[in-house]
């Protein structure tokens, strides 16, 4: 149906739409949603990346280091945890998107793009390849000083933002293409949770640890037991942070963990959720009065209760939990994140210094080739050997251009610096500087690459 047959259609059924109503009233597709959320939020990262870059270097390069340094203490009887402002949103705030990171992968795993093994086998493989490569790249620049430890700097891809550059050509690419970066970055994603658990850890309290393995168990037994609300997860997963702040294992995995163990079932099934819903509304029509309002007519009220649990009850409490916290984690904490982080004193001066760095230059080779190198050589090989195969609709020479997209590396590399270089201020600054440049330079050629290659299909 045209627009304007809809916007007719809509007149005569007595549906008056404000402008932005006709959007919100369109039906999507989980993975359409994603996409759509992914884009926003990787435009909206883009924007805050700016403002960090500006504030770390104009008149407010002071107020902004003072700011991310701030202390705050929280303080319960003699219960206290003293963190600056820049390690509050990194431990903390950032447990909520690894949190969202979880749900995804377990969605992913069960029923997604990774749930069948011959459409993950190749963006699983991919991503492999796409973390061994830059780390290599990385450790050949710097194997022999302090620096090695960031060799996990460059192994990570940004979903957002590479989402969102290969959704601007969506017209110029098929929609399996998509799906194959998508999957590939959750795969990348997994792979660096793994990364940060395993080598980017501090001296490990045992005892702590200890206690956060019980707060695991606590959490799984309230899946095994049916629990579907989702307060009591939230306060043992509070809880299971801190006990991962103190172990030396990095707190923020709470949120990944805590997901996992989030019910993926639903309490109806959809035979029984149709059978209520059209009870339902068959009482509501019965119990209907001309003038009648939901203010007015409490029987009416307490059917559409009913109908919201029913709605509630189909839907499994990861899905629920998901389309929540996406919203405010992607439109809140992770432009927080790059104000926080993505502040780099640019020196005119030190350029040919910064630029001749052993940590720059291993991050910049290292997503903007190694992701290359890694993605594509790992691809041709499982293609050669008969594992996997090419997304539908798409040629191999897309592949290797989506491969130089999955160089953005920002928020999960700029995340992994902060851990590998905390106590190295150069480092640090050499690493993001790294990412910056990498992300920006992988973004256009990836885009540019695409876009040529969707201008001859079209020829």
């Amino acid at each position: 149906m045209s627009h304007q047959d809809q916007s007719a259609a809509n007149k005569e059924s007595g549906l008056i739409y404000a402008p932005w109503e006709r959007a919100f009233s369109r039906v999507l597709t989980p993975f359409e949603e994603f996409i759509h959320r992914q884009t926003t939020s990787g435009l909206l990262l883009m924007g805050s990346a700016i403002i960090a870059l500006f504030l770390a270097n104009g008149i407010f390069a002071e107020v902004y280091q003072h700011l991310i340094h701030t202390p705050i203490s929280l303080n319960i009887g003699s219960w206290v945890i003293n963190m600056s402002m820049h390690h509050w949103v990194n431990d903390g705030l950032m447990a909520l998107f690894f949190f969202v990171v979880g749900l995804e992968l377990k969605r992913e795993i069960m029923v997604g793009e990774l749930s069948d093994f011959r459409q993950a086998a190749l963006p699983i493989i991919a991503a492999a390849g796409g973390m061994v490569v830059p780390a290599l790249i990385y450790l050949a620049f710097n194997h022999d000083s302090e620096a090695a430890q960031g060799w996990g700097v460059p192994m990570a891809t940004d979903i957002a933002f590479a989402v969102g550059v290969l959704v601007l050509l969506a017209s110029r690419v098929p929609k399996a293409l998509i799906t194959f970066l998508v999957a590939l970055a959750i795969a990348d994603d997994l792979g660096a949770v793994l990364v940060i658990a395993l080598f980017y850890t501090q001296e490990l309290a045992l005892n702590w640890l200890l206690a956060s393995a019980v707060l695991v168990v606590v959490l799984m037994n309230f899946n095994y037991a049916g629990i579907r609300k989702a307060m009591p997860y939230f306060i043992v997963a509070v809880l299971l942070w801190y006990a991962l702040l103190q172990s030396g294992v990095h707190a923020t995995l709470a949120g990944v963990i805590g997901a996992f163990t989030v019910p993926a079932r639903s309490k109806y099934d959809p035979s029984l959720f149709a059978d209520l819903i059209n009870e339902q509304i068959d009482r509501f029509i019965a119990n209907r009065h001309q003038g009648d309002s939901l203010m007015t007519n409490e029987k009416l009220y307490s059917i559409v209760q009913n109908l919201e649990e029913s709605v509630n009850g189909v839907q499994t409490p990861l899905q629920r939990l998901e389309h929540i916290w996406h919203l405010p984690v992607a439109f809140i904490v992770i432009p927080i994140f790059a104000i926080f982080n993505a502040g780099i004193p640019l020196q005119l001066g030190t350029l040919s210094e910064t630029f001749s760095h052993p940590v720059m230059l291993g991050v910049t080779f290292g997503l903007l080739f190694g992701k290359f190198i890694g993605i594509t050589g790992a691809c041709w090989l499982a293609l050669r050997f008969g594992i996997g195969q090419l997304p539908t609709g798409t040629r191999f020479s897309q592949i290797a251009a989506v491969s130089v997209l999955a160089g953005i590396g920002f928020t999960m590399s700029i995340f992994i610096a902060e851990l590998g270089f905390a106590n190295q201020t150069e480092y640090l600054l050499m690493a993001k500087t790294g990412v910056l440049v990498a992300s920006l330079l992988a973004g256009v050629l990836g885009f540019a690459w695409l876009w040529w290659l969707g201008r001859k299909i079209h020829e």
